[in-house]
């Protein structure tokens, strides 16, 4: 059953699916280096990985990764069908190395383990209690040696700091040509928002069991979280 979180996540996304990928690079100041280090983390052992996208959206960071491992098994989970079907349009219908679901990714559960795993821009909307289940869940899906890449937003460690990265977000935001109405909308969702901090992420990663457990990108609030889980 979903919850009411969940019922506002997927309004909000449907909403704005079919101007979501316009809209990213103007909304994440650092939107090259963002991506750009995310995809390059994904460096599976296999030749055709098999992949795993969380919140996957309008399949933006499963673009940039198919670029890099054309082989790849992609299979793309989000709330919001509206943001799906954009996904659909980007890939095409036919692609047989692409599996695209519609579903609450927090429940997610596959018989063949995967090589990577890979979230952009959506764990934040899970309550802690909800992240830390969803890590634990990941590892276990992941095969020994796999990797977690996890693109997202995270909350200052001290209320100055979360203040200052909120600041400059906003500041560099309204510097672009976004109309008034797509900003409100913006700052709308971020009421969905739960974020947690980057050290106690970081350490409920290393709990589960995580090995080479790192923030490798960092941009005020955006980051780039990695994780290796050991060998059998």
């Amino acid at each position: 059953m979903m919850n009411r979180n969940n019922d506002q996540l997927i309004t909000k996304f449907d909403e704005i699916a079919e101007k979501y990928d316009g809209q990213r690079r103007k909304l994440i100041p650092c939107f090259d280096d963002f991506y750009r280090t995310a995809t390059s983390l994904v460096q599976p052992r296999a030749s055709a990985p098999r992949i795993l996208d969380l919140g996957a959206g309008t399949g933006l960071l499963s673009s940039y990764i198919l670029a890099q491992y054309p082989a790849a098994k992609l299979t793309l989970i989000d709330l919001s069908q509206g943001m799906l079907d954009i996904a659909k349009l980007r890939f095409g219908e036919m692609n047989e190395n692409l599996t695209i679901q519609a579903g609450d990714y927090t429940t997610f559960e596959s018989d063949e383990p995967f090589d990577c795993v890979v979230s952009a821009l959506s764990i934040h909307h899970l309550e802690d209690q909800a992240k830390q289940n969803l890590y634990a869940r990941i590892f276990k899906l992941l095969k020994p040696g796999g990797i977690f890449v996890n693109a997202d937003q995270i909350l200052g460690s001290t209320p100055f700091l979360d203040h200052l990265y909120r600041a400059d977000w906003e500041a560099k935001i309204e510097a672009t040509d976004l109309t008034r109405e797509a900003l409100q909308a913006a700052y709308e969702r971020t009421k969905l928002d739960k974020m947690a901090p980057l050290d106690q992420q970081l350490a409920w990663l290393k709990a589960i069991g995580f090995a080479d457990v790192d923030c490798v990108y960092k941009y005020y609030n955006f980051v780039v979280m990695f994780a290796q889980k050991p060998e059998a």
